[in-house]
């Protein structure tokens, strides 16, 4: 079943955990040129700073999030996580600085920490225990995937996976492809390729990013009953969505985001 419901500017994931925020941002009914009227949530793409400020706010305020709570890191498409703690909220918020660069994972144990990533294709990976009040957000691109950052995020997990539930968002589907020499890359991982690699010609392979992390989860002691898959793709659906490969790159960014309240 769909857990992810859709709302004005983003779709929110439904859950037990009431004071668990999780989202992932649509393109629509936004100030952006991409083409036109779309909600891009970006500073690093050529849109007017003002537009993402709007967007922000408009969504803050339907999340009941305040952008002072924000986190967002420079990310480069590697595997390096970083602890957030309360001392990096509002990083590379309202503009774009050195702090947490590189960083492509965050988790945090902290209540009012809202974590956030930009996406256009690539899979946003959610993690939340209720029970050990942690969450986390990785960014799985191929290179990211390759790189088994969800592994690497596992390695921050301090109680029984059992208690842990991942939530892998929209992104892409197996209409991306990838080529003969990558193909042999995802070959070398402790998964079974032709689970999620398709040859469909000379050099061509059809990859899914999203079934591909979720086999690296459960090979790494995940209850595969504790991962739940969108069916929302983003290269499929571009009324709700940016498509880096279907735009070729000439789009703006959703926005992932999960945060857990502290005590009313």
């Amino acid at each position: 079943m769909e857990k992810f419901i859709k709302q004005p500017h983003y779709l929110s994931y439904t859950s037990q955990y009431d004071q668990l925020t999780l989202g992932f941002t649509t393109r629509e009914d936004g100030k952006s040129p991409y083409p036109r009227d779309a909600f891009n949530m970006a500073r690093y793409i050529d849109d007017e700073p003002s537009y993402v400020t709007h967007h922000q706010e408009i969504l803050a305020n339907a999340i009941n999030f305040p952008t002072q709570q924000w986190v967002f890191p420079i990310q480069t498409h590697e595997n390096n996580i970083a602890h957030i703690t309360k001392a990096h909220c509002g990083a590379n918020i309202k503009t774009l600085g050195n702090e947490l660069y590189g960083i492509d994972g965050m988790y945090t144990y902290d209540s009012d920490i809202l974590l956030t990533m930009c996406y256009a294709d690539c899979v946003p990976v959610y993690f939340y225990s209720e029970k050990h009040h942690f969450i986390a957000l990785a960014h799985a691109g191929w290179r990211g995937t390759y790189g088994q950052i969800v592994v690497e995020m596992l390695k921050y997990v301090e109680f029984d996976y059992q208690d842990l539930n991942v939530v892998i968002g929209p992104a892409t589907s197996s209409t991306y492809e990838i080529n003969d020499d990558i193909k042999k890359k995802f070959e070398t991982l402790p998964i079974n390729s032709d689970k999620y690699i398709e040859t469909r010609d000379t050099d061509r392979h059809g990859i899914d990013l999203k079934l591909a992390n979720a086999l690296l989860l459960i090979n790494s002691g995940v209850p595969a009953e504790n991962i739940n898959i969108t069916k929302y793709t983003t290269s499929e659906d571009l009324s709700l969505f940016f498509s880096y490969r279907v735009e070729k790159g000439k789009t703006g960014r959703m926005l992932a985001f999960i945060g857990q309240k502290g005590e009313v």
